[in-house]
C-alpha cells in the first residue's frame, strides 16, 4: 500500500479509506427503513437515503440490510455507476474478525470487466470478415 492506494486483483487501484470499524451485530441492529446498512466487500454502506431511488424497489435494499449483501450485489451484476454510488454511502469497514474466511478480493472495474467480451466481440468479428468477406471474393 503506497501512497494511499491498494492494488487488487486484476491490477486496477482501488483508493484506501480508513473509516470507522463495525461489528457484523453492530450493522445488524440497522436493518429497518428508518436506518439501512449494508455490507458489501467487507465495507459497511449506510443506504437508508437510497431505498427510495433504488431502482428494483426498496423491499430489495431492506431484504439484505443488516447484513452482507456482497454475493446478493454481484449476482444481480450492478453497472459501473452502482459501484461508483456506492462511495457516497459508505459509513466504515466491517471488522476483520467478521469477515468470511476466503472472501473474495475481486477488483471490479473496466479491465477486468470489460476486457474479456471486447476480446470476444473482436476475435468475432475478425472470423466473420475472414470466412464470410473473404469467402464471396473467391
Amino acid at each position: 500500500m503506497e501512497g494511499g492506494k491498494r492494488t487488487e486483483a486484476g491490477g486496477c487501484a482501488e483508493e484506501e479509506r480508513a473509516g470507522p470499524v463495525f461489528t457484523l451485530e453492530e450493522v445488524g441492529k440497522r436493518n429497518s427503513n428508518r436506518e439501512a446498512w449494508l455490507v458489501i466487500h467487507g465495507r459497511v454502506y449506510d443506504v437508508t437515503r437510497f431505498l427510495e431511488e433504488h431502482p428494483g424497489g426498496e423491499e430489495v435494499l431492506l431484504e439484505q440490510a443488516g447484513r452482507d449483501a456482497t454475493e446478493s450485489f454481484e449476482d444481480v451484476g450492478h453497472s459501473t455507476d452502482a459501484r461508483e454510488m456506492l462511495k457516497q454511502y459508505y459509513v466504515g469497514e466491517i471488522h476483520p474478525d467478521d469477515r468470511k474466511k476466503g472472501g473474495s478480493k475481486v477488483s471490479y472495474c473496466f479491465w477486468s470487466t470489460w476486457l474479456i467480451p471486447i476480446f470476444g466481440a473482436l476475435v468475432i468479428g475478425l472470423m466473420y470478415r475472414y470466412y464470410i468477406l473473404d469467402g464471396r471474393s473467391s
